[in-house]
């Protein structure tokens, strides 16, 4: 099975001082090179670009971007947009979560099939992550039908769709997942996240 790739760049990054938070650095290379990187290797290809900011196109040549189709909507908007991009199921991570491994999106990918929305469990408070996930072709119309009624939370149209999870211990294999799906929010989330890269590497 085919799957494409989408890189979700939303959210105003106002701790960030309005600078975009995927243009910081863990390990001496930007967040969204990380996750650009991570998702070509997974997937064979470059990934989409999901992303409203005006400068966008500078951040990584050879990128394409798009902005979300139903602005204003949040990780949703950003998960719609990217089904709604190709015809064939779509890995959409977050910019934020510069810890993922290519293994662990490859798994993600791989066991995609038969399911609608495939999505691996965590010990957050969703118990899984959805902006780490693949969504197939018939997330579509349901995602659409949650955003034009406001409901805008990631997993709101689950219960329209087939759901499998990856289990913890399975994404366990691919490293400890409170890592794994560490997202940067802030600037004090950024200095944990260099520490965590620092305690990878070599000694």
């Amino acid at each position: 099975m085919t799957v494409r790739g989408a890189v979700l760049a939303g959210g105003a990054s106002s701790r960030f001082e309005h600078r975009p938070k995927g243009l910081e650095t863990v390990g001496g290379r930007r967040l969204l090179d990380r996750v650009v990187d991570a998702l070509r290797d997974a997937t064979g290809a470059l990934p989409l670009l999901i992303a409203n900011d005006p400068h966008a196109a500078e951040w990584r040549l050879g990128l394409e971007v798009m902005a979300d189709l139903v602005p204003g909507t949040a990780s949703l908007g950003g998960i719609y947009t990217a089904v709604c991009a190709g015809a064939e199921p779509v890995l959409v991570v977050a910019w934020d979560m510069p810890l993922l491994t290519a293994g662990l999106l490859q798994a993600l990918a791989a066991g995609a099939g038969g399911c609608d929305v495939f999505v691996p469990e965590s010990r957050g408070p969703l118990g899984a992550e959805p902006l780490c996930a693949v969504y197939g072709p018939a997330c579509a119309e349901p995602i659409r039908h949650c955003l034009d009624r406001r409901i805008l939370h990631a997993t709101a149209f689950h219960d329209m769709v087939r759901v499998g999870r990856m289990p913890l211990a399975d994404v366990a294999e691919h490293g400890v997942p409170e890592e794994l799906f560490f997202n940067v929010n802030d600037r004090a989330d950024l200095e944990t996240a260099r520490a965590l890269w620092r305690a990878r590497e070599p000694q």
